[in-house]
């Protein structure tokens, strides 16, 4: 992790800014614990001055003035211990409501870059974390632990041989929790990557459960999650036996503890040097003193947990840490160009496209052709800046894919991916990419290109059904017209489908091959990765990619005949059925 020293002052700032106001927030919940611990000497004092006057004096208003003013010192204690419990609740939800935003931007980006689906939502569980911690009773024992020598004070003015026993205990205590951290911090990190590793599992199970069920091998799914769930508890259950081991010596150790310090207090108490008063109120000052320490221990597994989610929560903020965004560039309406561009698989880093180069320009479309597992579906996440790239550059008009802000590369970039995947959320919201106001002229105007205008308003609800969990409510040819017009909606520059037409009837590929002449009329670029004849039907240009490398690019009347180039024959000859002419 690195360390704020050697962040850059944009990162350094931007730390600053997550946490402003909270170190004024701890310190004065620092203080407000230094008041609560003072507070909590009232027992111990209530209890000296009960049996040593009021007992021995036999004065009924001196007992009653006494527990008034203790009634009155509790009193404030409680007021004071709900405040500072309210505010480490609020601390939380602030805390929460400024980092749940980043982190859930980087589980949307961490996919792009190789990381499985849990690792990304290991994020928001992060906060989760944190700020479940900072509502329990930890982080309490931690503002307390500070103010023990209040109480070792008190404890060694009755007697030094009591403070001494009492300091004693605590360093043993403080001993057994610096320990139980040495052993089980390893642990806890292994039980984290084996979570990950079993949420992944559960997750893919999840997602390929119709395939698991149609197949019948649930069995053998369940017995591959059953194996990385033992594991897991294994790690867990080594790391809580330890946690458990002092948690339960600790607990021991007080109680012992206390019965030495009521023992030697007896002993003293006949030796004539300690009042039986004085015996109460060290064993009330003594169970205070060591109880942040108990608490602490068994809080511990809540500690590390928050920290460790704390740590990655800072380096999300660092990754993330505001930089001078990009000027603002204008609207892109002259060219694409790919210059020599080499991609690798995130997370594995094998090259998958190599020096891959040509030109687009407004008006054209291309169709992208080759054996499967070429590249074709990596050109089309590197052209839309899904994955970055090796060597090289995509450019819009010249400018680097880099140059545009994200926000603006999204109205110049439509992307129809080969997996589609609709957001939970209303048809219109679909389209219009949640657009907080959306133009319904845009939103008719994209699905009326896409040629499902027709469809959608033919179902109760309209543009305002709710297609729940992937779109599950359409079928898969009809959530693939309801994407090809996302990725039309507000007439974006370049248009990059990646096998739009894989679950299309006739009427729809009529549709896609009418979408594709709009783009080129109105001066867009269109790309379209295909493996059926009847999407390249509008194209001009034809690309060969075969492994990892362009081998033909051209016109489509010279690319798509027997006189093809050598190497692009193997990729032209897939293309089996004839391309159909729109009427």
């Amino acid at each position: 992790m690195a360390k704020t020293k050697e962040l850059t002052p944009a990162k350094r700032k931007n730390l600053a800014e997550l946490t402003r106001g909270f170190r004024s927030i701890v310190l004065f919940l620092f203080l407000i614990s230094g008041l609560i611990n003072l507070l909590a000497l009232t027992g111990s004092l209530y209890m000296m001055q009960i049996y040593d006057r009021a007992l021995t004096s036999g004065s009924i208003p001196t007992l009653l003035v006494l527990s008034a003013l203790a009634i009155g010192l509790y009193m404030f204690q409680g007021g004071f211990d709900v405040v500072r419990s309210q505010i480490l609740v609020r601390v939380g939800a602030r805390l929460d409501k400024k980092i749940a935003p980043l982190a859930h931007r980087v589980a949307i980006d961490m996919p792009r870059f190789g990381f499985s689906t849990s690792e990304a939502l290991e994020r928001g569980r992060d906060v989760d974390t944190v700020r479940g911690f900072l509502g329990s009773q930890g982080p309490a024992a931690l503002f307390d632990l500070p103010w023990m020598p209040i109480y070792l004070a008190f404890i060694y003015f009755l007697h030094p041989l009591l403070g001494a026993l009492t300091f004693a205990g605590a360093f043993v205590l403080t001993v057994l929790t610096i320990v139980s951290e040495i052993m089980t911090k390893r642990l806890h990190g292994s039980t984290r990557k084996a979570a990950v590793v079993r949420n992944t599992i559960a997750d893919s199970n999840a997602r390929n459960a119709e395939v698991i069920r149609a197949m019948g091998f649930a069995g053998r799914a369940v017995d591959r999650f059953n194996d990385a769930n033992g594991e897991h508890l294994e790690l867990q259950t080594k790391a809580n036996d330890i946690s458990g081991t002092f948690a339960a010596i600790s607990r021991v150790l007080r109680m012992l503890l206390q019965s030495a310090l009521l023992g030697l207090g007896a002993y003293l108490t006949i030796k004539g040097e300690l009042t039986a008063g004085a015996i109460i109120a060290c064993s009330v000052a003594a169970a205070r003193a060591l109880a942040p320490v108990d608490l602490a221990i068994g809080n511990w597994k809540g500690f590390v947990a928050a920290r460790t989610a704390y740590e990655r929560l800072r380096e999300t903020v660092i990754a993330l840490a505001s930089v001078e965004p990009p000027m603002q560039l204008p609207a892109p309406k002259q060219s694409l160009i790919v210059d020599k561009i080499t991609v690798a698989a995130p997370g594995t880093g094998q090259v998958v496209l190599s020096e891959i180069k040509f030109e687009l320009l407004a008006g054209q479309a291309v169709g992208i052709i080759g054996p499967s597992a070429g590249g074709k579906t990596t050109m089309a996440r590197a052209l839309t800046g899904i994955w970055p790239v090796l060597r090289g550059n995509v450019r819009l008009d010249g400018a680097d894919l880099t140059q545009w802000r994200e926000e603006e590369i999204g109205k110049h970039v439509g992307y129809l991916p080969q997996e589609v995947g609709l957001m939970d959320a209303t048809i219109e919201e679909n389209i219009c990419r949640f657009e907080p106001e959306p133009d319904y002229k845009k939103v008719i105007a994209a699905a009326q290109a896409a040629g499902v205008h027709d469809m959608i308003v033919k179902m109760p609800e309209g543009y305002r059904t709710q297609l729940g969990p992937q779109g599950l409510a359409l079928s898969a040819g009809q959530r693939q017209r309801v994407a090809l017009a996302r990725a039309l909606y507000d007439n974006p520059f370049v248009v990059v489908m990646d096998e739009p037409n894989s679950n299309l009837d006739g009427e729809g590929e009529e549709a896609l091959t009418q979408a594709i002449h709009g783009i080129k009329a109105r001066g867009g670029i269109a790309i379209v990765i295909a493996h059926r004849p009847s999407a390249l039907v509008a194209v001009d240009l034809v690309a060969i990619v075969q492994a990892g490398r362009l081998t033909a690019f051209g016109k489509k009347e010279e690319i798509m005949t027997p006189t093809a180039p050598p190497t692009a024959r193997p990729a032209v000859a897939m293309l089996q059925t004839p391309i159909r002419r729109p009427a």
